[in-house]
């Protein structure tokens, strides 16, 4: 066979190194094997060389790779790849390092209350998912959950799920292992996923008590237990159990499915109240008294076909020799063929007529109303028909219910009330939604108001922009549109144009600096000052140049009008630095001019000044003053 151990070692389909054989079954084998191309471990499940030219097992083989190739999610184990080779068909999936849970309450029996609560709601996690994509499992057991070292489970082996109701059965037989069946499947009748929230009930069973609550030597054997026997709780078989997990178990145990848990999250809400020390709604305790009571028991056998083999042929005692035995006699069989007719003719009108006043008692009994609050609308109204009660929609808004699913129903779950009677469900349109109002052009405080009157919160933003300080600009979400109440909505608010800085214009003159000035929006003010720049050249501008200014400020600009006018002082007969000092500090240049001199009285002593003392010239022109220089006698 190409598909025992010869595989090990070797690279399956040009990419996966085979390291060791982790499991066989009926229908493949798996292996641990590295992905050469990603680096990581998978485990590969191979078609069995036998199987790989049956067209049921690779279309079962196929269907178990579409289905879970569907769902991501931490609770199913992932398919990576899928192909064929070497003469057969293989799956390449996630590779969790640990081991089954039916391997796991065979090794340690009993699982602890809070762990089994524990793996169900995971397991329920990972039915949720599938349900929700339209996909029931069909073949939820202890063997397709692993368990890893973390202690997380994987379900795993989608070889029969189906999107949607389905037959359960192929080619004349019941699919599906016998201990975990639901009662419908051991009918072979249309399964959803209620079907799967059974077998989830059996699997908790399972991992409190250590076994499955229906056995026998054959499968057609359990299957009619499923369908005719009346579970016993889990306490007694372990009476350390709350009773409110009895319970949940019971409940989920429903023959009827419509006495079930309708929903994984209706199922997984209950175990979440047992894990939390609270009693279970009232409608769980009512389905499961009614399960303890025989609800939904029936005595038909499965519509399935069940091959039974075929005797053996006649043979003798052993001996030496033995006489043939006489021939039987011939006496006609009509007058028993007609009287078992009508024995059979008579069970059918009594089973007819009983059946009748079954359906008449049924029909004026009361019915419990299901539990639909956070399901879908549509799920909703089919759970209510499926108990011949009237839905009845309301929409309204709701603040933390997501829009389509039902926040509140009239009656409560639980309640008892008579066929083809009204229930209410209020279903969620979401958050209240307004029309946003159009707030531009007005004011700051106004828009705010305005926001305020329509439900929705302001969330003012200071930008620069050329309307009045104050004035909101714009907005988003913009007028008209529809948003959910209490939506922030951003307004723009003006704090006037955005400031320019003042150009540098000194040292030009004072015509190009107000045309400078005037091109950047600002208006131009002159100021004439003496100073030693030459005339109508700007000097300094107010604010100073690269200051920060709005639009239409008004900037002083400083000219020179040239040195001003002063009169000179008289330094005549002043000593050298006398003098100098004089003319300085009235804002003068001095310039000196050695006088040769024979009187030792006027050396170093200004004798004549140019401009003469007392005349006007201006600030900061030079004054020759001429300083007696002694002159040497000759010898």
């Amino acid at each position: 066979m190409a598909v025992q151990d010869t595989l090990i070692g070797t690279l399956y389909d040009g990419r996966y190194r085979v390291i060791r054989r982790l499991g066989s079954g009926g229908m493949a084998n798996v292996y641990l094997a590295e992905d050469e191309e990603l680096g990581r471990r998978v485990a590969i499940k191979v078609l069995d060389e036998k199987h790989a030219n049956d067209e049921q097992f690779v279309e079962r083989f196929r269907r178990e790779a579409k289905n879970a190739a569907s769902l991501s999610h931490p609770n199913i184990v992932s398919i990576y790849d899928r192909g064929e080779a070497e003469g057969t068909y293989y799956i390449a999936m996630e590779y969790i390092e640990g081991r089954t849970l039916k391997e796991l309450i065979v090794s340690r029996g009993p699982l602890p209350v809070e762990r089994a609560v524990s793996y169900a709601r995971q397991i329920l996690g990972a039915v949720r998912f599938a349900h929700r994509k339209g996909i029931v499992h069909r073949d939820i057991k202890p063997h397709n959950v692993l368990v890893d070292t973390d202690g997380r489970l994987k379900v795993t082996d989608f070889g029969i799920a189906r999107a949607g109701a389905s037959q359960m059965t192929e080619a004349g037989s019941i699919i599906g292992t016998a201990q975990y069946l639901s009662p419908e499947q051991a009918r072979g009748a249309p399964v959803d996923q209620r079907s799967d929230l059974y077998s989830v009930g059996i699997v908790l069973h399972e991992m409190l008590t250590g076994s499955v609550p229906f056995t026998g030597d054959t499968p057609v054997e359990i299957a009619m237990k499923h369908i005719s026997a009346v579970p016993e709780p889990p306490s007694v078989a372990r009476p350390d159990l709350p009773d409110d997990l009895d319970l949940v178990v019971l409940r989920a145990l429903a023959k009827d499915p419509r006495e079930r848990f309708q929903t994984a999250e209706e199922m997984d809400a209950e175990l979440g109240r047992v894990a939390a020390g609270l009693s279970v709604t009232e409608a769980t305790a009512d389905a499961a008294t009614a399960v303890l009571a025989g609800s939904g028991v029936s005595d038909a056998a499965p519509t399935a076909v069940v091959r039974r083999p075929t005797p053996p042929p006649y043979a003798p005692r052993g001996g030496y020799y033995y006489e043939e035995p006489p021939p039987p006699s011939r006496r006609s069989i009509w007058p028993w063929l007609l009287a078992a007719a009508l024995v059979i003719a008579a069970l059918i009108a009594g089973l007819y007529a009983y059946e009748r006043i079954q359906d008449e008692l049924n029909a004026n009994k009361p019915v419990p109303v299901p539990f639909v609050e956070g399901q879908e609308e549509a799920l909703a109204v089919n759970n209510i028909l499926d108990r011949d009660l009237e839905p009845k929609v309301v929409r309204e808004f709701n603040d933390t219910t997501e829009e389509g699913k039902v926040f509140d129903q009239d009656p409560e779950s639980g309640e008892r009330i008579e066929r083809e009677n009204i229930v209410t469900i209020h279903v969620s349109q979401g958050k209240r939604k307004v029309d946003v109002p159009n707030v531009t052009g007005l004011n700051v405080a106004e828009a705010v108001a305005r926001l305020k009157d329509a439900g929705l919160e302001a969330n003012p933003v200071e930008i620069f922009a050329p309307e009045p300080e104050g004035t909101v600009t714009g907005q988003d979400p913009k007028a008209g549109k529809r948003v959910v109440e209490d939506t922030r909505v951003r307004i723009n608010v003006s704090q006037g144009a955005r400031p320019i800085a003042v150009p540098n214009v000194i040292g030009r003159s004072f015509e190009d600096a107000k045309g400078a000035l005037e091109g950047e929006g600002f208006v131009v003010k002159r100021t004439d000052q003496n100073s030693n720049i030459d005339p109508n050249t700007v000097i300094d501008t107010k604010p100073a140049s690269g200051t920060e200014l709005q639009r239409g400020a008004t900037v002083t600009v400083i000219v020179s009008k040239g040195p001003k006018d002063i009169a000179v002082p008289n330094v005549e007969g002043f000593a050298e630095e006398d003098a100098r000092q004089e003319l300085e500090d009235a804002g003068f240049t001095v310039s000196v001019s050695d006088e040769p001199t024979d009187d030792p009285a006027n050396d170093g002593f200004v004798l004549a000044q140019d401009p003469t003392g007392g005349n006007r010239a201006q600030q900061g022109a030079t004054v020759v003053i001429f300083v007696g220089r002694l002159s040497e006698s000759p010898q």
